[in-house]
């Protein structure tokens, strides 16, 4: 069978981040008391913001009592305001390497690109407003769109009823964190390739059995050629 599908990952993967999520998720953090290290926030990068902060709260807060949803609201929204902010302003988000002409060299061969992340929809917005990706992707499904978010399926099963897919063997899962990959198993994608460009390097991604580990986000296009060569 040939790829029909191919889900990227945002921030690490296809959006430069020079670990501007992890510094605006520490900063939210210590609006309410809690000093983390950025070394503490880097193996959360991928999850749904709300639950990454009530994971982060589980290690930091002694008193179990204080960790409530309204903690995790007030928590995440300064997150959100931070982000968007910075992604309305900065003038450093950009693709990363080749990740346009990645994307135009899969649709040139008829396969859908969907994005999906971590993110909330509005923080996500931002940044593809920004790119000016609107009409270079098929898709896009942020985290507070679904019941869960990573590493459950939930997102990419949402991108398949969207786009029409209808197996998870038609699909490409790409991203730069356990999660990304965890998720990417989780709904049964045929190809889980994790990229060496974000949170993780590729010793601490081997653990976690992607099915390719690659250091540019171009060698996608290779891998897919391959399924399709091998379908024909």
């Amino acid at each position: 069978m040939s790829i029909e599908l191919v889900v990227f990952d945002m921030a690490g993967t296809t959006v430069s981040d020079k670990n501007f999520v992890a510094i605006a998720f520490r900063e939210a953090m210590q609006s309410e008391g809690y000093n983390i290290a950025i070394e503490d926030v880097n193996p959360l990068m991928g999850y749904e913001k709300p639950l990454a902060i009530k994971m982060m709260l589980e290690v930091f807060e002694t008193d179990k009592s204080k960790i409530t949803d309204a903690l995790v609201d007030t928590i995440h929204s300064s997150f959100v305001g931070g982000m968007i902010d910075f992604y309305k302003t900065t003038t450093e988000v950009v693709p990363l390497p080749n990740v346009e002409e990645t994307f135009a060299a899969l649709r040139a061969e008829g396969v859908k690109i969907a994005l999906n992340t971590g993110f909330s929809r509005d923080i996500a917005d931002v940044i593809i407003g920004r790119l000016g990706w609107e009409d270079k992707i098929d898709c896009l499904v942020a985290s507070d769109e679904v019941p869960f978010g990573r590493p459950h399926p939930d997102m990419i099963r949402k991108i398949m009823d969207k786009l029409g897919v209808e197996s998870p063997d038609l699909i490409a899962k790409v991203g730069d964190t356990e999660v990304d990959i965890n998720e990417g198993i989780n709904a049964g994608c045929k190809y889980v390739i994790a990229v060496t460009t974000g949170a993780f390097t590729r010793a601490e991604l081997e653990p976690y059995k992607p099915t390719h580990i690659i250091d540019d986000i171009a060698d996608v296009i290779d891998i897919i050629a391959s399924a399709h060569a091998l379908s024909a």
